[in-house]
């Protein structure tokens, strides 16, 4: 009772630590106030759900309420436009004591302009007397909708029909570039907006005033007033210039102050945030406002600023998320040490903050219908990476911090009075080298069982130069050895062992299997048959070992690749009866076999589906740690990759066929341990498939960064926990968990790593595979099989080689943009680099595979701590 309450208080400490550390990050910016009203600020009344697009604008009594909201906080609008409804701006605005700077929108369609211009005109010549001054175009030059003559010709018209001051508005470079363009207005309306041309915020007040000296030095005979100055509250970083909103409170607050000190007149872009402007601008065209477009004022010009107003609540969020995961996956969990449960409750409040911090992004940005799916999406993806995150967070704590349990097995002798049962051992072979066999047979001789028969089945080899040899073999070796040769036999490897059954001698009542080259040790069948004493034990796994692992390189990488699950994964599984059966040095008691309707022909992976029937029929399993036999690693690159895409494809297949049981327990006695080692068994690849996911999302956002880099939108923090935070986590689990339970060098478990992520690309393609089809054909591993050229491996993995030259075009670009020199950019090149590193392995195990000699430091022995002394 005590380590439980202990247990519990140290957890909730976890998760008023993790609250700090929000409070910690969201510490308020401290800035200069502001304790004046502003001289102007642009005025656009368009609400979230008004779109120009659709000839949607504000009402009178809309544009009516955003200016009393500015009563008092600013002395002058400035409009863009004359029409739908703007017009009635001077006149709604004189009820707040507020003048205006009125604008006529010029674009490229002259009908519209025009009217635009005669609007503009009647309006000014009307008894407004809060009307300060008349703007002609905003832009014009710039967007290239007008020519500088064209626009020239407008601001005549309007000068020849007002008394009011005239002019045009476009950024400080198009009047220094224009100079014929002042003559013909009465002041300079410029916009100065340095987040735009990626300055930072630090630098960006010094900038505004050193542009405007620019201009009165240009123009010293017009007076100079900034039509645009300003800062986003949210959007995509450009260069140096990050939008934020401590930036923005910070901008305007040291640039208000300078103004006043140097009497500038100024227009703050802008009142009100406009989201219809995403689709213009960018994502930051939407957050200039003071305020939101919900009409709430985003800061205070006085106090500290936060970042993130809501905090407070998502860090709440987080904790009620972290302390479920926890629960959820930590409840069964008695026999974890308290550190374990530390460490997983660690991992377990990043990761809720992570998805915590990622919503409160995307919730405090304006989501169109598309935006806003496409969000919800990448939550979904991170929430999948951070459910394999939390599962292999798990097994490092069982691994490091449970304590023993109960169901360590070795190797054990029978007592003096125990009746070997009969064994059938069934060899399934399909166009094997016959010298290979002829080996595994041999060994099969030397077995140290007093009742025992071998069955060889050959299925479907068309060469009887290929199969005879073997039956030959048989044949010398007397009658306890029988062969079989099947033509068009169905089935694959389980179609040859069901027909084994057929053939079984009555009497027999273990079924033991193994793969066609392997060589047992002569112990084994005794060291194991008598576990099978306990009625309940359906079947006794030994695990794959290999015997030629040190002939080259990329022997040695596949075989440590191969240890890790042996020697760890299927430890830990075995401590919940919940082991994967393989279809290799396999015992398995006959009378539960046939109960449960023998091997599945139906599954490429027919020996893990068959085990899976066991404990679904409530039978128990025995895993034995000690090798008792070993076959031979893949030769070729092409033949590990072909071996694993069989693994995954068929798991996929068990998957579709007993979802029920696994994911909701229906109509099965698997307990919840076996459940959730099965399905958390098979997440690593499935996260493997997610990591194809982003890989391709990641090109198609470079991509679309390719066609309009301004416009773009880079969700990087949506794609660090399941790219660079999973890879590093990965790695860091392999390399600590080898260390721990494998006995191998460091250089060996970095192989090891290296071989894994060779097959991320394949494995992911056979999940996908294995979720939309069905049938896929066995194909065998081959054995012995002679080494490829360079340029067919190339072929092998030409699809990894296509995706790797795209990351890395993609990365090189990226480094490319000075418009993503920020930490941004930054990121999403390093997201793209590490979704390469796997394609990357592939070229590099495919170098080790066809240069034995380059992989030599992966064969050195490991040393013993006396050794390492010596």
């Amino acid at each position: 009772m005590k380590k439980t309450t202990f247990s519990i208080l140290s957890l909730a400490l976890l998760v008023t630590a993790n609250l700090f550390f929000w409070a910690y990050l969201n510490q308020p910016g401290q800035f200069q106030s502001w304790n004046d009203s502003m001289m102007g600020v642009s005025f656009n009344p368009m609400r979230i759900h008004h779109d120009p697009e659709k000839g949607l604008y504000p009402t009178a009594a809309e544009i009516n309420e955003d200016l009393s909201l500015l009563k008092g906080k600013v002395h002058s609008v400035r409009t863009y436009s004359v029409i739908n409804g703007l017009e009635q701006v001077p006149h709604l605005a004189a009820q707040y004591n507020l003048n205006v700077a009125i604008g006529a929108w010029i674009s490229s369609d002259p009908v519209a302009s025009q009217q635009e211009v005669d609007t503009l005109i009647g309006i000014s010549r009307n008894k407004h007397n809060n009307i300060v001054r008349t703007i002609v175009g905003n832009e014009s030059i710039m967007r290239k909708e007008v020519s500088v003559d064209q626009l020239i010709g407008y601001l005549r018209q309007v000068r020849q029909h007002t008394w009011r001051p005239v002019s045009t508005s476009e950024t400080w470079d198009i009047w220094l570039a224009n100079p014929k363009l002042a003559d013909e207005v009465d002041f300079i309306a410029a916009h100065i907006l340095p987040y735009w041309e990626g300055i930072s915020a630090e630098q960006a007040v010094d900038y505004v005033f050193d542009r405007y000296q620019d201009l009165r030095t240009a123009f010293p005979n017009k007076p100079i007033i900034i039509t645009e100055v300003g800062w986003p509250s949210d959007g995509q970083p450009i260069h140096k210039a990050e939008a934020s909103t401590e930036n923005q409170a910070k901008f305007l607050r040291d640039f208000l102050n300078r103004a006043k000190q140097e009497h500038l007149t100024y227009y703050v872009i802008e009142a009100f945030d406009q989201p219809w402007k995403q689709s213009i601008e960018g994502s930051s065209g939407a957050y200039w406002g003071l305020f939101t477009a919900d009409r709430k004022e985003k800061f205070s010009m006085q106090d500290a600023v936060f970042e993130l107003p809501e905090w407070k609540n998502w860090a709440s969020i987080a904790a009620i998320l972290s302390m479920a995961l926890m629960t959820l996956f930590l409840f069964t969990r008695a026999r974890m040490k308290l550190s374990g449960k530390i460490f997983f409750g660690i991992i377990a409040n990043l990761s809720a903050s992570t998805i915590a911090w990622t919503a409160s992004i995307g919730a405090s940005q304006y989501q169109t219908s598309m935006s806003l799916i496409l969000w919800c999406i990448l939550l979904a993806m991170q929430a999948m990476a951070i459910i394999v995150l939390l599962v292999e967070t798990l097994e490092i704590s069982e691994v490091l911090w449970t304590r023993k349990g109960k169901r360590s097995f070795k190797a054990i002798s029978a007592p003096s009075d125990f009746t070997y049962p009969k064994v059938s051992l069934h060899l399934p072979i399909h166009n094997e080298p016959p010298e290979m066999v002829k080996k595994t047979l041999a060994a099969l001789a030397e077995l140290d069982y007093p009742n025992l028969e071998v069955l060889v089945i050959d299925n479907n080899t068309k060469e009887p130069s290929v199969w005879q040899p073997v039956e030959n073999k048989c044949r010398l070796l007397g009658e306890n050895f029988q062969f079989f040769h099947l033509e068009n036999w169905p089935g694959f490897k389980a179609g040859a062992i069901n027909y084994a059954l057929e053939k079984t001698a009555k009497d027999a009542e273990i079924i033991a299997v193994i793969d066609s080259d392997y060589i047992v040790d002569s112990h084994w069948l005794k060291s194991l048959i008598p576990y099978f004493e306990k009625s309940d034990v359906g079947f006794v796994q030994a695990p794959q070992d290999y015997r030629d692992w040190k002939e080259n390189g990329f022997k040695s990488l596949c075989h440590w690749e191969y240890a890790g699950f042996f020697q760890i994964g299927m430890v830990q599984r075995n401590e919940s009866n919940a082991i994967i059966q393989h279809g290799t040095m396999t015992l398995v008691r006959r009378s539960a076999l046939e109960s449960v309707g023998n091997w599945g022909e139906w599954c490429i992976c027919e020996d893990s589906e068959l085990g899976l029937r066991l404990y679904r029929a409530g039978y128990d399993s025995v895993y034995v740690k000690e090798s008792f036999g070993r076959g031979v690693t893949p030769d070729t690159l092409s033949g590990y990759i072909t071996q694993r895409h069989r693994w995954v494809y068929g798991a996929m297949q068990i998957l579709k066929r007993h979802w029920r049981a696994l994911l909701t327990g229906h109509k099965s006695d698997l307990t919840p341990a076996q459940r959730y080692y099965f399905v958390a068994g098979w997440l690593p690849w499935f996260s493997d498939a997610l990591a194809m996911l982003f890989t391709f999302a990641s090109l198609l956002l470079t991509a679309l960064i390719f066609i309009d880099p301004v416009h773009s939108e880079l969700p990087v923090n949506a794609f660090i926990l399941p790219t660079i935070g999973l890879f590093g986590f990965k790695i860091f689990r392999t390399l600590w968990l080898y260390h721990v339970r494998v006995k191998c060098t460091t250089m060996q478990t970095f192989g090891a790593a290296i071989a894994g992520l060779a097959l991320t690309h394949t494995v992911a393609k056979a999940i996908w595979q294995g979720l939309f089809t069905s049938k896929r054909p066995f194909l065998r591993t081959p054995k012995f099989e002679k080494q490829r050229p360079f340029l067919a491996g190339l072929v092998t993995i030409r699809e990894e080689l296509y995706l790797l030259f795209m990351l890395w075009s993609a990365a090189i670009y990226m480094m490319s943009l000075e418009h993503f020199d920020n930490l941004s950019g930054q990121l999403w090149t390093a997201i793209l680099l590490v979704q390469s590193t796997p394609y990357t392995a592939s070229l590099f195990l495919l170098l080790i595979n066809v240069m034995p000699n380059t992989g030599s430091f992966f064969l050195l022995p490991r040393l013993h701590k006396h050794q390492k002394n010596v």
